[in-house]
């Protein structure tokens, strides 16, 4: 089966973000953030994540210690905050390293055969 050029693309674009979606959480939570926010700052950023895919990643990281979470109740509307911690802030910097060196070796392929 051949598939169109549009739906490979989507489907890799799609596997990036995912990968993408960790990290950029962990940053975005060194701001103590609800889940809605948290999709906002991760949009206005350029990194559009699905409800049905944040929450369950805020859960699994959450288990993984690398966010804490704490429901504040004074507000009107019961929100569950997010905020990360000193092993999530380690562990973004280590991913963020990855993250750059990885794309110095793309930039680095491209020139090669350019």
């Amino acid at each position: 089966m051949v598939d169109d050029g549009d739906t490979a693309l989507g489907t890799h674009l799609q596997e990036i973000r995912r990968g993408s979606v960790v990290l950029a959480s962990l940053l975005a939570c060194r701001t103590p953030r609800y889940g809605y926010a948290l999709l906002t700052t991760l949009a206005e950023a350029g990194i559009v994540t699905e409800a049905n895919t944040l929450y369950p990643l805020l859960r699994r990281l959450e288990g993984q210690g690398l966010l804490t979470s704490t429901w504040r109740t004074e507000e009107p509307r019961p929100r569950k905050y997010y905020e990360t911690t000193a092993l999530g802030t380690e562990t973004a910097e280590r991913l963020h390293s990855e993250w750059l060196a990885l794309g110095a070796g793309y930039t680095d392929l491209r020139k090669a055969d350019a």
